[in-house]
């Protein structure tokens, strides 16, 4: 049972992410994220702008390069004015490293243009400064590039401020543009410069049509403007053009590019009335103050305020005293709580501050930046009434977040304005901006918000943090919450306290350096000691029979997976497994539920007690791993060792199926086996682990598809089989497959033998995949005809041989046996059962082989391969990349090793996704030096700066090289390894690597 979702939720996801679209897919930011793939358009030898199909139904205007050639193709009067421009606007790839508020991490591309070029600013889009941890660097007209930070991003509206250094601009004089908003007028003919698409530079022409629109939507749980008109024109802007200057004919800003329709070619500026107030504070280096009474306005036109019930007289009075007014401000949403909670009401209709009639947004937010603590008398008119109210005018920036916390594996941060104001609740409460790790709720993935921990109310950040730090590591604590999304139903989950695999720290942003610094708020309370519980079984329905004592066996298992290694999608997994010996607490349990070591494995029994496991066996070819529990830890609980029968299961046999249905309830049935046969589980393109070389039983039941886990038993109530889920391929929909299918318990019993007696089982056997072949098939290649009697006489009911589908590579059977051998015998025996190449601890170094190959049989000595059974352990993370060992699947998914250096997945926001490192490839050199080994690698990369470029040659698993040049951001994504220790307390040990 999956109990998190495949999005990109970890911190290690290495799914990309999409521009940023509305719910209804309307309007849409002009940012351009990595993912979106829009490549430049092709050169055809014309430097004219070429009308592209973007592959979401959006044909826009793409324009090449900007060249002197280029702009001959202007009007006249348009020539010089762009040529000037093009030197004052920057192309910036950026990144959020971290999720923060409505934002998750992300890598785009946008634009934005020198507004103070001997101060070194930059005037870009807010979500382009992005609210959360910046990293990012300016693209000048010549390709000089420089790093770039905010130090101004607005609380509430489309603009933000970066910041470079002037004086590493060496090879071009940078200019500036003025800012212009008394410019902007219906009619006016505009060129929107900027990074349209990707292009480095593109010019794109336009007439603005209006100047009163309210702000645009760009759907919930994003960030949205609000409290000002935006100006509209028809100028096909795209992704990448965020930030873009809207350029009057006298080479003046009259605009910013913010948005656009997805279904037309309307685009959306942000006038520049307000951004031209905050430059003046930025320069002069102070704080820009911006005022706030919590309620969100609408403009209206006066037919639709006269509904609301604005009287005829004051209409009358109002287009007297402003001819050229066409409506008025009209209350949207009055947060709760906040300061005009008390006085205002959605569909108020305001008229006036402080005797100075107000219908635009301009002067609105004039009077509310200039009146931050003070006392401001409005006057409304209410279902025809005239009111006046005193509302005192709060400060902005305090309800907008500053910090973020980690803990557990999840962000999260105090409730911004912009979220309360999108759902009209009260600034108040812990929102999850990534919800992963302990925090990883039931639900949507999104929109919850934390109001007590372990019974103590969490208000804020600060109350958070005093409630969860005396909490002890592993701690099993209660956790309320409810959804922004729903605000009338709250719930209540139990989770575990992680404080051994993630930090527990305060990140706060400093506008100074343009980092967020970070606190470490203290190691956890060592966990509290274990003491045992006993628990008694439900009794169950007499209708189950004698398989019903079977469920004193089962246990629930569940696993959390800090960082996702070897190709596995998921951080959370649930299940059942098999107690197969109660006095040594071993129990048996698929490897879709425990896929490797590294995590946190919790075993619930008799849904009532609930203790830690260690993964101590994972088999390396079929699809079940051995957990170990402390049999103390569960008091006299009647938990019972499943008993095995020496029966093996055939087709057609009766047998009850016992096992946890999807929602975790015991449920049991009669049925038949169906089929009992030798299947191949599909490869992957991500190689993850899959179980090869065994013989897969069906039932006649659909219940059976319902159950991922149980087990298969006789009718005395013994055990003849294990039902397992098998993870499989992921398809074009980004859905893992997932196949349910039981096995024989007789591929438990060595290994359970061996864990008994208190050794480790060290397996050995032929490193290949197979596959069955009929004797039909084999005889057209090559197959005699004493070799198919011989089959016959072996096998009754089979007539069958094994084909190699793939040896594994680095192995030592790879050595001799190839690709689609016909393997004949082992040993002198005929090998027609598939359980005859699994392997186990009986197989000799060397074993001969009779293989067909190529229609000539061969006798052959094949070395065999002495197989791992923990899986990997060392994890080394650099630039937000995990790199480790090829596991397995790897080697069995690939026929080349350029190294053993693997990128298994990369984070969101990181250098090795805005650089282009991507899963699946290997590293083979590091700034020229050639890496074989983690140990070389390590190696390479200590000692390199913060802020240094490092040349990374990597090859791709279809063997195409690439050499990369990677930026390092050691202050968000500092190199260190963790590496498997069984004496730690998490069995795995962090180190640092300088």
């Amino acid at each position: 049972m999956d109990i998190d979702s495949p999005v990109p939720d970890d911190i290690m996801q290495p799914t990309p992410t999409a521009t940023l679209t509305s719910d209804t897919g309307i309007t849409q930011k002009r940012k351009r994220s990595r993912s979106d793939g829009v490549g430049a358009p092709a050169n055809n030898g014309s430097n004219s702008a070429k009308r592209t199909d973007l592959g979401n139904g959006i044909l826009v205007d793409l324009a090449p390069p900007a060249t002197p050639a280029f702009a001959a193709h202007q009007p006249p009067q348009w020539q010089h004015t762009i040529e000037k421009a093009i030197t004052s606007i920057v192309s910036i790839r950026f990144s959020q490293v971290a999720a923060f508020d409505t934002d998750a991490p992300d890598t785009s591309e946008a634009s934005g243009f020198v507004v103070d070029a001997k101060r070194g600013l930059i005037l870009t889009n807010r979500h382009v400064a992005c609210a959360g941890p910046f990293v990012g660097e300016a693209v000048f007209h010549d390709h000089e590039e420089v790093d770039v930070f905010p130090v101004y991003r607005d609380p509430v509206h489309d603009f933000g401020i970066l910041k470079f250094d002037p004086a590493k601009i060496r090879y071009m004089p940078v200019n500036e543009i003025e800012l212009a908003p008394e410019l902007a007028r219906v009619g006016l003919d505009i060129r929107v410069v900027g990074n349209d698409a990707g292009e480095k530079l593109s010019i794109l022409a336009g007439s603005i049509s209006r100047l009163d629109r309210n702000a645009p939507e760009y759907g919930e749980l994003t960030y949205n403007d609000f409290n000002t008109f935006y100006l509209q024109a028809a100028s096909s802007t795209s992704g990448g053009s965020s930030g873009s200057p809207v350029l009057s004919i006298e080479g003046k800003a009259v605009a910013l590019q913010a948005g656009g329709h997805m279904r037309a070619a309307t685009d959306f500026f942000f006038p520049l009335d307000r951004v031209a107030r905050a430059l003046k504070f930025v320069q002069e280096g102070k704080l820009v103050p911006r005022g706030t009474i919590q309620t969100q306005f609408m403009h209206r036109p006066f037919d639709e305020v006269r509904r609301l019930g604005l009287l005829e007289s004051t209409e009358a009075h109002i287009r007297k005293i402003l001819p050229a007014e066409v409506g008025m401000l009209v209350a949207e949403t009055v947060v709760p709580k906040g300061p005009a909670s008390s006085f205002l009401e959605e569909g108020d209709v305001l008229l006036s501050i402080n005797g100075q009639y107000m219908t635009k947004f301009v002067l609105l937010e004039g009077v509310l930046d200039d009146s931050v603590g003070q006392n401001i008398t409005l006057k409304i008119q209410r279902g025809g009434q005239d009111m006046e109210v005193v509302i005192t005018v709060q400060d902005l920036h305090s309800i907008t977040p500053d910090r973020f916390l980690e803990v557990g594996g999840a962000k999260l941060n105090n409730v911004s304005y912009q979220l309360a104001r999108q759902f009209c609740v009260p600034v108040e409460g812990v929102y999850v901006a990534e919800p992963s790790g302990m925090f990883r709720l039931d639900g949507s993935d999104h929109g919850w918000i934390i109001s007590s921990i372990d019974t103590k109310p969490t208000p804020n950040l600060d109350a958070f943090i005093a409630a969860f730090k005396d909490i002890p590591d592993r701690e099993r604590i209660p956790v309320e919450y409810y959804s922004i999304l729903d605000v009338h139903s709250k719930s209540v989950a139990v989770v575990t306290a992680e404080r051994h695999w993630s930090g527990f720290r305060l990140a706060v942003r400093n506008d100074t350096t343009g980092l967020w610094d970070f606190t470490d708020l203290g190691k956890a309370p060592p966990p509290k000691a274990l003491k045992p519980i006993t628990a008694t079984f439900a009794t169950l329905d007499q209708s189950l029979g004698t398989a019903a004592t079977l469920f004193h066996s089962l246990v629930k298992v569940s696993m959390y997976i800090p960082c996702r290694i070897e190709g596995f999608p998921k951080s959370r997994k649930m299940g059942a497994g098999l107690v197969v010996d109660a006095e040594k607490g071993l129990v048996v349990v698929g490897r879709n539920i425990v896929p490797f070591t590294m995590g946190d494995i919790l075993l619930t029994f008799a849904d009532s007690v609930i203790i830690p496991g260690n993964a101590i066996f994972l088999h390396p070819t079929q699809n079940f791993a051995i957990v170990q529990y402390d049999p103390a830890l569960i008091g006299a609980t009647p938990v019972k060792s499943a008993p095995f029968s020496p029966v093996r299961l055939g087709q057609g046999h009766r047998v009850s199926l016992v096992a946890l249905n999807h929602n975790q309830r015991p449920v049991g049935v009669e049925t038949t086996v169906t089929d009992i046969t030798a299947v191949t589980i599909p490869y992957s393109g991500t190689p993850r682990f899959r179980a090869i070389n065994f013989d897969a039983i069906t039932l006649d039941t659909p219940l059976a598809q319902q159950c991922s886990a149980g087990v298969l038993a006789d009718s005395q109530g013994r055990v003849q089989g294990l039902w397992l889920s098998y993870l499989g391929e992921r398809t074009n929909q980004g859905v893992d497959s997932e196949y349910h299918l039981g096995i024989g318990i007789d591929a438990v019993e060595p290994i359970l033998k061996t864990l008994r007696a208190g050794g480790s089982p060290k397996l050995r056997g032929l490193a290949v995949d197979v596959t069955p072949l009929q004797m039909s098939q084999a005889r057209h290649m090559g197959l005699s005809d004493e070799w198919v009697a011989r089959v016959q006489q072996a096998n009754g009911e089979r007539r069958q041989l094994f084909l190699v589908r793939r040896t594994e590579n680095d192995s030592a059977t790879a050595t001799v046996l190839k690709d689609l051998d016909l393997i004949l015998s082992i040993s002198g025996n005929v090998v027609t059962r598939v359980q005859e190449l699994q392997v186990d601890e009986s197989w000799q170094p060397e074993v001969d082989v009779v293989i067909l190959r190529n229609k000539q049989e061969m006798s052959l000595r094949v070395p065999t391969t002495e197989f791992d059974n923990e899986g990997v352990k060392r994890v080394v993370f650099w630039a937000g990349a995990v790199l480790h060992e090829p596991h397995r699947a790897v080697l069995q998914q690939s026929k080349n090793l350029p190294s053993k250096i693997y990128v298994s997945a990369r984070a969101k926001g990181s250098p090795s996704y805005m650089y282009g490192i991507v899963p699946t490839q290997w590293v083979v050199a590091v700034n020229g030096k050639s890496v074989t080994t983690l140990d070389d690698f390590v190696d390479a990369v200590r000692g390199l700066k913060d802020g240094t470029y490092v040349r990374v040659k990597t090859i791709s698993f279809d063997l195409v090289p690439c050499v990369l040049s990677i930026k390092l951001g050691l202050w968000y994504w500092p190199t260190c390894e963790i590496v498997r220790d069984v004496d730690s307390d998490s069995g795995w040990k962090r180190n640092v690597i300088e």
